[in-house]
């Protein structure tokens, strides 16, 4: 998938900024370029991955600019959210999570300390496998029936499914906002 396929699965969740975001466990910057393409100049992408050689990657390709938005990495572990200085007192009006839960054994703790930091009328993006076994690459699938009672205590909306798209590794991918209650 690249940086144009992903913005497709994402769009109908993402306003045009100005917008300050977080992309959640980013990787390497895919969904990073499409929701900087997606949001415009003078919108602002923390992104936040434990590995250090794929935000080396995105700030070589993404960060610094990419569409007029301010792209800022943070190295740290979705499970240690609290631990980012960026994200301290800050405010976002919407959050990314994309092919990033499904290496939690607990989604709901990193979503419930999100939902804490939306704006009103925040959201979150939560894109996911559906249909899809555990593997050592997925090993805690979150199918889109199962993404309704893990946010139940994360203060957040059900999720409503806003795209979907088959995946290039087996079943399909689906794209979920959640708003913030």
């Amino acid at each position: 998938m690249d940086a144009s396929d992903a913005a497709e699965l994402i769009r109908a969740g993402v306003s045009p900024g100005p917008a300050t975001w977080a992309d959640l466990g980013c990787g390497r910057g895919t969904f990073t370029a499409a929701l900087a393409s997606l949001l415009g100049p003078g919108s602002r992408v923390l992104a936040v991955d434990r590995d250090a050689r794929a935000l080396r990657d995105l700030e070589r390709n993404v960060a610094g600019g990419a569409h007029g938005v301010d792209v800022v990495t943070a190295r740290a572990d979705l499970r240690r959210l609290d631990a980012v200085a960026e994200l301290r007192g800050a405010t976002l009006d919407g959050a990314l999570f994309a092919n990033a839960l499904h290496f939690l054994a607990d989604p709901a703790a990193p979503l419930s300390h999100i939902a804490g930091l939306l704006a009103p009328g925040g959201r979150v993006l939560v894109v996911e496998y559906d249909d899809r076994p555990a593997s050592p690459w997925v090993p805690n699938p979150l199918p889109l029936s199962r993404l309704n009672s893990v946010v139940a205590t994360a203060g957040l909306a059900a999720p409503r499914e806003i795209g979907r798209r088959p995946s290039a590794y087996r079943g399909t991918m689906y794209c979920a906002r959640l708003d913030r209650r």
